[in-house]
């Protein structure tokens, strides 16, 4: 199972936003290739989370902070990704009279812990810049 596409979705919208402030949500759904109920949740999540600003009545967002100062760890936290400790599941039930099923939980569930925490750095040294940057020399190397 992977990590929900709200994040990758939240990352295209900002990063359209950046480019274009007078972006609607139905040129939005256009690029992401979805539909435009979806992304005004996704929208209404990055709103709440304070990343952008919108105005009833007028068409487009505008970023809430520079892009310098948007990392993809707000983007994640702001679509609620998964739960804080919880990137990766245990099952919840497993046999207690079994010697693996009495003690998995308690090992896996440290390293599980390690390796979001890890992510998480990650993309707090990631900002929105670093993603407009990129995408633009991409561009710019296509043309």
């Amino acid at each position: 199972m992977a990590i929900s596409t709200r994040f990758s979705v939240g990352i295209h919208i900002l990063s359209l936003i950046a480019t274009d402030e007078k972006m609607t949500s139905d040129l939005i759904a256009g690029s992401v290739n979805t539909n435009p109920v979806v992304i005004r949740k996704i929208m209404s999540m990055l709103k709440k989370a304070d990343l952008i600003e919108v105005r009833p009545g007028v068409a487009g967002a505008r970023l809430a902070r520079s892009l310098s100062k948007i990392t993809l760890l707000d983007v994640y936290h702001a679509v609620a990704v998964v739960p804080d400790k919880e990137l990766f599941g245990v099952h919840a039930a497993p046999n207690p009279d079994c010697p693996v099923g009495r003690n998995i939980q308690s090992t896996v569930t440290p390293i599980f812990e390690l390796a979001q925490s890890a992510l998480e750095k990650v993309l707090a040294h990631v900002t929105l810049d670093d993603i407009v940057s990129e995408i633009e020399q991409k561009e710019a190397s296509s043309s």
